[in-house]
């Protein structure tokens, strides 16, 4: 076998703490370079830090796979190293590829700088590690006698001592003087800290015993998939008590499910922030009242006029019009306005959309929405009116509520809330007067704008409600 078929392929690590890919900051090594086991190779930057990446090879670089700048996925080749000539072990490996080929086995990915995988003289054939026989949970075997070679520290670039390393780090004993669990890589160990999980109590399904990521991300996992088996969810829940006499049951199904699951993936994924103001509102009812007698025929409600003065602050405030392509990693402003209306049913919320509001007149607003509305609550709508919404317009004064912080229609980037109109005082020229009072909410989503785009928004809706005049001047 020559050396280039020899080479060995270095993939792109698993960074821990969910990453999936990492950008190339800074190669430390070039083609034809000579390395060493752990050897920093390559700088890379995460989501969460910048991290220096150590080869698990020795050799000859023979190729670098990604240039500076490139994104790389997890799993994905990193750099080709060839072993130098009689590098390579008795048995046709290449140096220090044994004991790294049993980390990787282990579960852990592989290992980062800091960790080291345990290699001694670079100019000395390399032992494998010996495993132990799978223990049995109610017998196990002493680390110390037969667990792989241990994780050397980051001051101690990762060398050990032979014959004295453990699979487990000093005082990892388990309770009552037990011995330690089989674990190799910190990365598991760093997963059942952060999930709660008791490590001597697993029994792990690597070579000889050795506990991997699968046995941890398993034992997390495990009560959800008891849930799941389950017959009767209502009757039985993992860590709930038990529904009892004369308690009502109720299937999170249909429709109810779809808003669950909708309002949850909205919390889980939008950072939303709510500001709120109180405005005079009786230039608008003044206003509403005056078109309507002018015209009877053809009504005009106080939700349109909202309507109209939400599409008078996305035209001056496209930034609100939008969502967050997630996958894409970009902001998506809409060309059209497809206004949202948030509407209660006997099935539950519903938002029907209105497409391309912004073209329709007021009356046209006010009829749309009188029609829509109505064929939300008679369940009459196709499904495509109540997707593709960009901008909601929610008015819970309906309920005889004041104010909320409402959960954005995701993956909406908005939503302005309207509360109940009432009689409160207000002054008015330096003098107390009794106004119709009502409070405007907005929720945005903080990734889309700041707090600069947000207010004006707000205050130019909370302005053409208190001077009607304002929004005819901007239409």
């Amino acid at each position: 076998m020559t050396t280039v078929e020899r080479a060995q392929v270095f993939l792109l690590p698993d960074l821990g703490e969910g990453l999936s890919e990492a950008e190339i900051v800074e190669w430390r090594v070039a083609v034809g370079d000579v390395v060493t086991v752990d050897q920093t190779v390559v700088e890379v930057e995460t989501a969460k830090a910048v991290v220096d990446v150590p080869c698990p090879y020795a050799g000859r670089v023979v190729a670098l796979h990604g240039a500076a700048g490139e994104v790389r996925p997890v799993g994905q080749p990193l750099i080709t190293v060839a072993p130098l000539d009689g590098a390579g072990s008795d048995d046709g490996e290449p140096a220090g590829h044994a004991t790294y080929r049993e980390e990787e086995r282990a579960g852990s990915g592989n290992v980062l700088i800091g960790y080291g995988t345990g290699h001694g003289s670079s100019g000395r054939r390399r032992r494998r590690p010996r495993l132990a026989v799978a223990p049995e949970p109610d017998d196990r075997t002493p680390a110390s006698t037969g667990a792989p070679a241990g994780v050397g520290s980051a001051q101690g670039a990762g060398r050990t001592t032979p014959g004295a390393a453990t699979a487990s780090a000093p005082g990892d004993a388990a309770p009552g003087g037990g011995p330690a669990p089989l674990v190799i890589s910190p990365i598991v160990r760093r997963l059942a800290k952060e999930r709660g999980v008791d490590l001597t109590t697993l029994r792990g399904t690597g070579p000889g015993g050795v506990i991997r990521r699968a046995d941890v991300e398993a034992a997390t996992e495990a009560p959800a998939a008891r849930l799941a088996a389950v017959p009767d969810a209502g009757q039985a829940h993992v860590g709930l008590a038990p529904a009892g006499e004369g308690d009502v049951v109720i299937p999170l199904t249909g429709i109810r499910k779809v808003i669950a699951d909708k309002l949850s993936r909205s919390r889980r994924e939008i950072p939303e922030v709510t500001i709120w103001v109180d405005v005079d509102a009786t230039g608008l009812l003044e206003t509403r009242a005056a078109i309507n007698a002018a015209t009877p025929d053809a009504p005009v409600s106080v939700l349109a006029l909202l309507a109209r003065i939400c599409l008078s602050g996305l035209r001056k405030y496209p930034q609100l019009n939008a969502h967050v392509d997630t996958e894409g990693q970009r902001i998506v402003q809409s060309a059209g306005v497809h206004l949202g209306i948030a509407a209660q049913t006997d099935r539950g919320l519903l938002v029907p959309v209105l497409r391309d509001a912004q073209r329709l007149t007021t009356r046209e607003l006010a009829a749309a929405l009188a029609e829509t509305t109505a064929a939300a609550r008679a369940g009459t709508l196709p499904p495509a009116r109540l997707t593709g919404g960009t901008f909601t317009l929610n008015n819970y004064g309906v309920f005889g509520v004041d104010g909320s912080t409402p959960i954005i229609n995701h993956p909406e980037a908005a939503l302005l809330g309207v509360g109940r109109i009432v009689d409160k005082p207000w002054v008015v020229d330096g003098q107390l007067a009794v106004r119709k009072v009502t409070q405007l909410s907005l929720t945005f989503d903080h990734r889309v704008c700041d707090g600069g785009v947000a207010g004006g928004f707000l205050r130019h809706v909370a302005d053409c409600v208190e001077q009607p005049a304002l929004l005819v001047a901007n239409v």
